[in-house]
């Protein structure tokens, strides 16, 4: 007698599985992949862990998640810096006051709203007819572009 039958041994399915049998429910898992995990798989090579399905982060301010899945795995310490590269010239991601300063400039927040906004102005108050148009009327063009 099963209680519960899960289709996929992903994050939530693998999850629900243990909880639900450490509550000693019966469960029944089944996964079309020879491994568990999902798209968060990931194997050894050579001593080194590989990200099967590209790369994932996990990141969480909830002190009890994070203790939560650390029973499971060993984390790297990562932080996330993402950069863009804009006609040579690299910028921080997401947005903020140094990206603002390097782009034009501007060393304050109402300084970095009025360039976006004067920038916003090219669609001359016209309702935005596609992905580009409702981007710039969002953020500027340099922004968009």
């Amino acid at each position: 007698m099963t209680n519960y039958l899960i289709v996929g041994a992903g994050l939530f399915g693998a999850t629900f599985a243990y909880e639900a049998a450490k509550r000693g429910n019966q469960v029944k898992v089944i996964e079309k992949r020879n491994h568990i995990a999902g798209n968060i798989y990931t194997k050894e090579v050579a001593g080194i862990q590989v990200h099967q399905y590209g790369a994932h982060i996990f990141h969480t301010a909830n002190k009890k998640i994070w203790n939560y899945v650390h029973q499971f795995a060993d984390f790297n310490r990562y932080t996330n810096t993402p950069v863009a590269n804009y006609l040579g010239e690299i910028y921080n991601l997401p947005f903020n006051m140094n990206t603002f300063n390097k782009l034009w400039g501007v060393v304050t927040p109402q300084e970095a709203l009025a360039k976006i906004d004067e920038q916003r102005a090219v669609l001359q108050g016209k309702k935005p007819e596609n992905l580009e148009e409702q981007a710039i009327s969002l953020v500027g063009t340099d922004i968009y572009q």
